[in-house]
């Protein structure tokens, strides 16, 4: 790979250090609270993370925007926007199930440039530039060639609110559960995206994302060769409502079932 730029160092290493502290925390969490539903939960990892790439964010890059997921929206007078998830898969986490990860992105001008996924449990760094590839600790990534979804493995999430959506999610988990291979939910979307980027699955799909969730493991995906749209196939919306990750060769076949039921 081609040297990689200052954003892309600093954030690989700040995501290296804010996973240490996860795995300071890992096996050891006793205190839990809850945010928009019972199930929806955050820990004193997850904090100790955040505020830890906060700090190191505003030290290097006083003017740039941040987007985290515990925090509101720090305000700065650049183009450059950080979005953060400090710990992506917190209910794994509190489980002691070692499938959770840092989540780093970054915008310029509302465009995302960058993005590293860092997997501390597993020492896995995703990451890539706009233009210039996708990698796994410094080896280069690449979707499957899989054309059918009947040849597919899937991977997906579900929100944390059960509303009425909710109940239509497992309907069309059942529709396309009977024309692939088989489905898995890992829970943490952001290794969703680099799991179908480096190969291990052939789509993703979900609804009721965040900014956080989708931002870096999106452009990952998009570098590896593959496609990331809106379940109509439009634009993804930045908000995470709906995603659909595929290697780009089971796309139209994945539209054709989520299109029915735009959530």
């Amino acid at each position: 790979m081609t040297k990689s730029s200052p954003f892309l160092e600093f954030a690989r290493k700040t995501a290296k250090e804010a996973g240490d502290i996860l795995l300071k925390h890992f096996g050891e969490i006793s205190y839990i609270e809850r945010k928009s539903s019972d199930i929806d939960l955050v820990t004193v990892a997850d904090t100790e993370s955040e505020t830890y790439i906060l700090e190191k964010i505003s030290s290097i890059y006083p003017d740039h925007q941040i987007i985290a997921e515990e925090s509101a929206l720090t305000k700065g007078s650049s183009d450059y926007r950080w979005v953060i998830d400090p710990l992506d898969g917190t209910t794994n986490f509190i489980h002691n199930l070692p499938i959770f990860a840092v989540s780093i992105g970054l915008q310029f001008e509302e465009e995302t440039i960058l993005g590293v996924v860092h997997n501390p449990a597993a020492d896995k760094c995703f990451f890539a530039e706009k233009d210039r590839g996708a990698f796994l600790n410094d080896r280069p990534i690449y979707v499957t060639s899989t054309n059918t979804l009947i040849e597919s493995l899937l991977v997906t999430g579900f929100p944390y609110i059960h509303d009425d959506r909710w109940g239509k999610g497992f309907e069309l988990f059942k529709e396309l559960y009977g024309q692939t291979q088989g489905i898995r939910r890992l829970g943490a979307a952001s290794l969703d995206f680099c799991f179908v980027a480096m190969g291990r699955f052939d789509a993703f799909w979900e609804f009721g994302l965040q900014p956080w969730d989708v931002c870096a493991g999106a452009l990952i995906l998009k570098e590896s060769g593959g496609n990331v749209t809106d379940w109509d196939g439009s634009t993804m919306p930045f908000s995470g409502k709906r995603v659909l990750a595929t290697n780009g060769n089971v796309h139209k076949e994945m539209m054709r079932t989520l299109g029915k039921e735009l959530l």
